[in-house]
């Protein structure tokens, strides 16, 4: 557990449904901490409920259909979930800002990229707004910094508009960024060189991160703590070098596997059997039982915690 002190967000017993009379809760108790300029990482499969937690913590769920059943979102100190709407609006995009998996979506089309990225510091002389956006265009890597400014968004590749998308975000200089998936529409190659931009950037801005992703690979370079969510559930936590090295649950242990750089001989490449299941089909005990290989009769019970406070998983199995 964190630090109060050192806390930037602390996320307590979240639980999120979806739905009418019949809710499907997609989150069960989900508790985290993101310290003062800390690269914190949410890792888990597509419908883990990841990114309902990171839209949760804005409340940028859509209305009636999703509801936040349970649980605090404390963000230095300030429960979120209890601030009036107009207030919660002063926090978004300046004190804690997003970034989303296809950046062609998060920018208008019909205004040049460096417009956009100046309207983020309009109330800051336009002189000073210039040189600010060149800077960290600079420090993104851009080397032709007026071309890009001059860019309408389709002019630009898939990276360069996902690094302008980062910019825009710290920009403001946040204390918190929220990271929904950010190398997603990326291939391979540019992955690694977007995540680079984002960690200097926000070391530069000394704005923690919260990244939201599937790719175990990433979180492993560049996370400096890691929570594992599998079925609307946080099944495993710790420091990144721990969890890689001595993964506690079956789950973490399944991702790693999955990884293709981690193995030398791609034919040993291995992969989790089955899906994760529907919120609709979610069961008291352990969720990951009816996918794991070392399932015990006693996984149909709610798994205990195991481990320790730096890192612990909640399962069974203790080998």
């Amino acid at each position: 557990m964190s630090n109060v002190s050192d806390c930037v967000l602390s996320v307590r017993d979240l639980s999120v449904a979806f739905g009418g009379r019949n809710a499907a809760q997609v989150t069960d108790r989900v508790s985290f901490d993101v310290d003062a300029g800390e690269f914190f990482a949410l890792v888990g499969e597509s419908g883990c409920g990841k990114s309902v937690t990171a839209m949760s913590i804005l409340r940028l769920l859509p209305v009636p259909g999703a509801k936040i059943v349970s649980g605090s979102v404390l963000f230095e100190g300030v429960d979120l979930l209890k601030l009036p709407l107009e207030t919660l609006r002063t926090y978004r995009g300046s004190a804690i800002s997003c970034i989303f998996q296809e950046p062609m979506q998060a920018l208008n089309p019909v205004l040049p990229v460096g417009k956009q990225l100046l309207e983020v510091l309009r109330h800051e002389s336009k002189n000073i707004a210039l040189e600010k956006t060149v800077h960290f265009l600079k420090l993104a890597g851009f080397a032709d910094v007026d071309r890009v400014m001059r860019a309408y968004p389709h002019e630009l590749s898939g990276g360069m508009l996902q690094r302008a998308c980062i910019v825009m975000a710290l920009l403001p200089m946040p204390r918190l960024l929220i990271a929904d998936e950010p190398t997603t529409a990326l291939d391979v190659t540019v992955q690694a060189q977007v995540l680079s931009v984002l960690k200097d950037l926000a070391r530069d801005a000394h704005t923690s991160v919260l990244l939201i992703t599937h790719n175990m690979g990433l979180v492993a370079q560049y996370a400096k703590r890691v929570a594992v969510m599998y079925a609307g559930r946080i099944v495993e936590m710790g420091e990144t070098s721990a969890v890689i090295d001595s993964p506690l649950h079956p789950y973490t242990r399944g991702l790693l596997a999955a990884i293709p750089e981690r193995h030398l001989n791609m034919s040993s490449l291995q992969f989790i059997p089955g899906n994760v299941p529907n919120p609709k089909d979610f069961v008291p005990g352990c969720r990951f039982a009816s996918r794991c290989s070392k399932v015990k009769p006693e996984c149909i019970g709610f798994p205990p915690k195991q481990g320790d406070d730096l890192h612990w998983a909640m399962c069974f199995v203790k080998d």
